[in-house]
């Protein structure tokens, strides 16, 4: 199965396995990771992912106290599985900061709707479980909150259907044609990439599309299950868009007031104007979806190349000016001859 992607478990799923995992790695050292890999029900390739996170995990953040867990691709090797036991050598002690960090997400995370209430429950006489031990360190954390960005139960809807394996409907702003449509997505994965996405199979599409919760205007959870079809995840690590060596090569210069494009868009280059502004050179799938980053340009920025895009946004740039023009004579209105034989304003709104 190494290498087969199969549907990622929630936050929750996974954090349960990798606690199994470290249990069932102590007792067996030496272990096969395609034997481990079959009796978790993951890929090989999950395990590993699993693998390369549970060495940041520990009693404390002191070297000798983290998990030294490694692999040679055939097996898995533990070199300090004391580090968990009881001759371990000394007790947890949480820093200030650290019991504040830890109490502030354990408080975070169990107002989550779509929690189960039996972890929410074990969470709770865990954060009071720290609560004690802190004692003057946990003061702080209850002078902080966090409010995730997921309103309206978005994010626990779309968690439940995860963890359900049922099918949304939606009703979906898109800004790039500045329209809401619905449709019906079977969802695969929840990820944060500075903004909370739902990557899901969009019937409508019949292709994989990206979702972005705020703009999530109404969600339904569906009976129909969800059923999309075996796609090769992709490695987010980089960001959402990853344009490719093959993509149309646009360059854009702005002036100082545009930088911001650099910041936003992924890019291969970026050199300095004596003006203060940039010469961007950047890859897209889809050049003529740049348009619309020109007419928001204004005078701050253009298309120098390829010089059929430049010249398709100095034309959307004229008919919008055009189109503007056009309402404003509709409001300042026309002369036309009255019944008496004397002109009049006539106005249109």
């Amino acid at each position: 199965m190494a290498g087969k992607p199969t549907r990622p478990a929630n936050a929750i799923d996974q954090t349960r396995r990798m606690l199994s995992l470290v249990t069932y790695l102590r007792e067996r050292p030496g272990a096969r990771v395609e034997d481990v890999a079959r009796a978790f029900g993951i890929t090989e390739d999950e395990l590993v992912s699993d693998l390369d996170v549970l060495p940041m995990c520990g009693t404390s953040f002191r070297g000798g106290d983290l998990l030294d867990i490694d692999t040679d691709g055939e097996r898995i090797w533990w070199h300090n599985p004391a580090a968990l036991g009881a001759e371990a050598a000394e007790p947890l002690r949480l820093a200030a900061d650290e019991a504040t960090a830890l109490l502030v997400a354990a408080r975070a995370v169990s107002t989550l709707p779509g929690l189960r209430e039996s972890d929410r429950q074990a969470l709770l006489r865990a954060t009071a479980k720290v609560e004690a031990a802190a004692g003057e360190a946990a003061g702080a954390s209850s002078r902080l909150s966090v409010t995730f960005e997921s309103e309206g139960g978005v994010f626990a809807d779309v968690d439940r259907a995860i963890s359900e394996r049922r099918r949304l409907w939606i009703r979906y702003y898109s800004p790039a044609r500045d329209e809401v449509t619905e449709r019906e997505v079977d969802p695969i994965r929840l990820v944060s990439v500075g903004h909370t996405y739902v990557e899901a199979w969009c019937r409508r599409s019949e292709a994989r599309r990206t979702f972005r919760l705020d703009r999530v205007a109404e969600i339904k959870v569906l009976d129909e299950p969800s059923a999309p079809p075996e796609i090769e995840l992709r490695d987010l690590s980089e960001g959402l868009v990853q344009p490719a060596a093959e993509d149309p090569e646009v360059v854009v210069e702005v002036g100082p007031g545009g930088r911001w494009v650099a910041e936003y868009y992924p890019h291969d280059s970026a050199e300095e104007l004596p003006d203060g502004g940039l010469r961007i050179t950047l890859r897209t799938p889809d050049p003529a979806s740049l348009r619309r980053l020109a007419l928001r340009l204004g005078r701050d920025g253009r298309i120098v190349a390829p010089r059929e895009l430049a010249d398709s946004a100095r034309q959307a740039a004229r008919e919008a000016l055009a189109a503007y023009d056009g309402i404003e004579a509709e409001v300042t209105g026309t002369v036309v001859p009255g019944p008496d034989g004397h002109d009049r304003q006539e106005q249109t709104l």
